[in-house]
């Protein structure tokens, strides 16, 4: 293998190898070696102008050389004072990750209802490992490098497990808190376990504490929804502009599941999502994301819905406002088998430029090798309507306030998938301040509690 950014990584677990497997368990540590392997194989990251990357290298973003957190120091962190308003409407059941270490509230194991296990992935796979060993790297492989090289250095993340028929009524929350006084990676793990006939809300929001240290999240997320369950996924950044991330989310459903995904960047520095989706049948899909940069920001989702059985739907729908001399990226992809009869599938991405230095790249594909299906994807990149800003500003609107107000608009549809009435109107709130201009800071934006 050559000398590149992934070599530092796979040096630095060869050298420390022991202590990470000693903080480890062995449902974890027997991953490993294939992901190892793997990364040999696939001898690098990806870089700009590989398929599916055509607006940010990865290879880049994990070139600096980041420390890892392999002994487990403990971090401090207030979470009191970066957290100090309650979402409107919203009750949840709220749990904590450092960098890359979950800490459960009082609240959280007071209040978990039988039947429902949100815990420390570390400590899950010793104690609980038959609800771990099942899904853990089985939905994530190891042929993709960034994965990978995620499973290879994982230590903790979140399990969240729902039992058969447990219906949960408040949301679960998990608000990842990254707080470093150097330059760091947080290797993040999160396992989702929905049983038949359960249903369950979850809400990531993601915030950097120390701004101005650069940062790097690898976060994997695999989700198992079995038959006949619910899952709502909400995916919240609002981080600093030091902070790169990517994160990755596998999701396996089977016949008859509903999966609702929708990724929200409010601010970051460089973040890149990517989705992979395997649907079965009767399966009801929903993947929705928007985006606002500005400055020097760049982000970048890759999706991908695999329809594997009849009589399923999805629906994708990504939106992007960009300014100053961000860069923004969407490549998705819906692919649906040969005995996938009667999926409607539909994706569409729709973005807006705000300023003349601002860059989109986009790429919707389809894929079919059936014949009886509904599929149609769609894009269009472009500025406000000037019509539209004329008849505002003939009513004594002044322009700002018209550009606002019909970025707001815009994003309407994107806001309104969300099926928590509290965080919905938070969402809007937050749009507005940062569609004004307003920078979201950790513990400004109030969504977290």
């Amino acid at each position: 293998m050559q000398n590149n950014s992934l070599t530092q990584y796979i040096e630095l677990f060869d050298r420390n190898r022991d202590a990470i497997e000693a903080h480890s368990s062995a449902v974890v540590n027997r991953l490993r070696p294939d992901a190892l392997s793997a990364l040999h194989r696939l001898g690098r990251l990806p870089v700009k102008g590989d398929e599916g990357h055509s607006v940010m290298s990865l290879a880049e973003m994990f070139s600096p050389d980041f420390g890892v957190n392999i002994n487990r120091v403990p971090f401090a962190v207030d979470v009191a004072a970066s957290f100090r308003c309650d979402v409107p409407n919203l009750s949840t059941l709220l749990g904590v990750v450092v960098n890359d270490t979950f800490r459960p509230t009082a609240a959280l194991t007071a209040n978990l209802p039988e039947g429902v296990t949100v815990m420390s992935l570390a400590e899950a796979a010793k104690s609980r490992h038959e609800l771990v060993e099942p899904y853990l790297g089985r939905i994530a492989g190891v042929d993709n490098a960034p994965t990978a090289l995620n499973t290879l250095l994982m230590q903790d993340g979140v399990l969240i497990h729902i039992a058969d028929g447990v219906r949960l009524e408040k949301a679960i929350q998990i608000v990842n808190i990254f707080n470093a006084s150097s330059p760091m990676m947080a290797v993040r793990r999160v396992l989702v376990v929905a049983g038949r006939d359960s249903q369950v809300r979850l809400l990531f929001c993601d915030h950097t504490q120390n701004a101005g240290i650069n940062s790097l999240v690898s976060q994997v997320v695999e989700i198992s929804a079995a038959e006949g369950a619910s899952v709502d996924y909400y995916d919240l950044e609002a981080t600093d502009s030091a902070n790169s991330r990517l994160s990755q989310l596998y999701a396996r459903q089977a016949r008859g599941s509903r999966l609702t995904v929708n990724g929200t960047t409010l601010s970051c520095g460089c973040t890149r999502n990517e989705y992979s989706i395997a649907v079965a049948d009767r399966c009801d899909t929903e993947l929705v994301g928007m985006a606002i940069a500005d400055g020097n920001q760049i982000v970048d989702n890759a999706s991908s819905v695999f329809h594997n059985a009849d009589h399923s739907h999805s629906r994708q729908t990504f939106k992007y406002i960009l300014s100053g001399s961000s860069r923004g990226g969407f490549e998705g992809a819906i692919r649906v088998d040969g005995a996938a009869c009667f999926t409607e599938a539909y994706q569409t991405n729709r973005n807006l430029l705000a300023s003349d230095s601002a860059r989109m790249h986009t790429a919707p594909q389809l894929e079919i090798y059936c014949d009886e299906v509904k599929c149609s994807h769609g894009a269009a990149t472009g500025q406000l309507d000037p019509n539209a800003l004329f008849y505002m500003r003939s009513r004594g609107i002044p322009v700002d306030e018209a550009r606002r107000m019909l970025m707001e608009s815009f994003m309407s549809d994107i806001i309104d998938t969300i099926h928590l009435d509290g965080l919905q109107d938070r969402l809007r709130h937050l749009v507005e301040r940062r569609l004004g201009g307003r920078r979201l800071d950790c513990g400004e934006c109030n969504t977290c509690k």
